[in-house]
């Protein structure tokens, strides 16, 4: 039969701690997993030059917009992350735990990109404004916008936007 006793702690602080930081660590890394496999939806945008699809991620929720693509490694060019606020808005966005760098577009009610933040900062916490009201950001591989063609003024075609 096992006696504990009152005269001290049955395992030593270290003991604890070390284990406490495993299961952070543990659930952590099942959170980027979880992320990591969450389902991409299309997301076209009406450029100038044409129509150009990306596939992104949706953070609806106040934990999904708070961790956004932080830990990621990589992003491939045609994907990204949407972040719906469901309604307008000023949003301020870093790039705290960001390994890579982002371009991140601000996205109007109506569905037209108010503007772009080019290659952010990995790691920065730097506050990027989105300069008026915006109803969603869209974030995807520094330079992407570029290199497709996204610009300001350019339509995303989602159920996300008014009239849709």
């Amino acid at each position: 039969m096992l006696r504990l006793t009152r005269a001290g702690p049955l395992l030593p602080a270290r003991v604890l701690s070390a284990c406490a930081a495993v299961l952070l660590a543990l659930m952590a890394g099942l959170s980027l997993a979880r992320a990591a496999d969450a389902p991409l939806e299309a997301l076209e945008i009406a450029t100038r030059k044409g129509v150009v699809v990306l596939e992104v991620e949706v953070a609806r929720t106040e934990q999904q917009r708070e961790t956004g693509l932080m830990y990621r490694k990589e992003l491939p060019e045609r994907q990204g992350m949407l972040f719906d606020f469901g309604k307008s808005e000023p949003v301020y966005m870093w790039m705290k735990n960001t390994f890579i760098p982002l371009d991140m577009l601000f996205i109007r009610e109506d569905g037209t990109i108010a503007r772009i933040e080019e290659m952010t900062t990995p790691f920065s916490t730097r506050t990027i404004s989105s300069g008026e009201p915006v109803k969603v950001v869209v974030e995807i591989a520094g330079g992407a916008a570029k290199r497709l063609g996204i610009a300001p003024g350019d339509r995303l075609s989602t159920g996300l936007f008014s009239g849709k």
